[in-house]
């Protein structure tokens, strides 16, 4: 579920607590967590609703202009409409996480373990140390150069650096990609360990 600049800056301030989206299934479920560039959100609720039992109100709180923008935006899709309750959960943890180091044994064998899991969970076979290393090595390259290197879809790609990025190990540049100071930490020890 995606949110525009402008409505994510209107959820830092309290301002925008629920969105309206047409799914055919939804995307996001009461009790998950979402990320977001202001942090995360926890999802207090995805509830069917009918778009005629809309408000000005409903309006407001999504950010809309109006409800009759709310409505010409939600009509004609396919699919269900679908009410999010939403608030402000605190910061991204994985900003945190980017920041501490992987320099702890334990800390190490813990990504080695998340990272090798993540590996033998591909159809493709192993990936994750080619990735952290063509990111390290080709920083704020573009998702669809990177992928089109790797031979896969842009969208997998994309996927797979989200992986990277929930262990702290990636950070999401304008254009592209580059390693955390933890991955660079993390990717290192790997290269000695495999080296040694």
């Amino acid at each position: 579920m995606l949110f525009r600049r402008e409505i994510l800056d209107r959820i830092a301030t309290g301002e925008v607590t629920v969105a309206f989206r047409v799914w055919r299934r939804p995307t996001v479920r009461a009790g998950g967590r979402l990320m977001t560039a202001i942090g995360e959100l926890a999802i207090d609720a995805v509830t069917p609703v009918e778009i005629g039992a809309l408000s000005e109100a409903d309006a407001r709180r999504s950010g809309a202009e109006s409800l009759r923008a709310l409505v010409r935006d939600l009509s004609g899709r396919e699919g269900m409409l679908y009410r999010i309750d939403f608030r402000r959960a605190g910061p991204d943890r994985r900003v945190a996480l980017a920041g501490r180091p992987a320099g702890a044994p334990e800390d190490r064998a813990e990504l080695d373990e998340a990272l090798a899991r993540l590996d033998r969970a591909s159809r493709t076979g192993p990936w994750t140390l080619d990735l952290l290393t063509r990111i390290d090595g080709q920083p704020e390259t573009p998702a669809r150069r990177l992928a089109d290197e790797l031979g896969m879809e842009t969208l997998a790609l994309k996927r797979r650096v989200r992986q990277l990025k929930a262990l702290g190990l990636t950070e999401s540049l304008r254009t592209g990609y580059r390693l955390s100071p933890r991955g660079r930490d993390h990717l290192r020890a790997r290269m000695r360990k495999d080296s040694g």
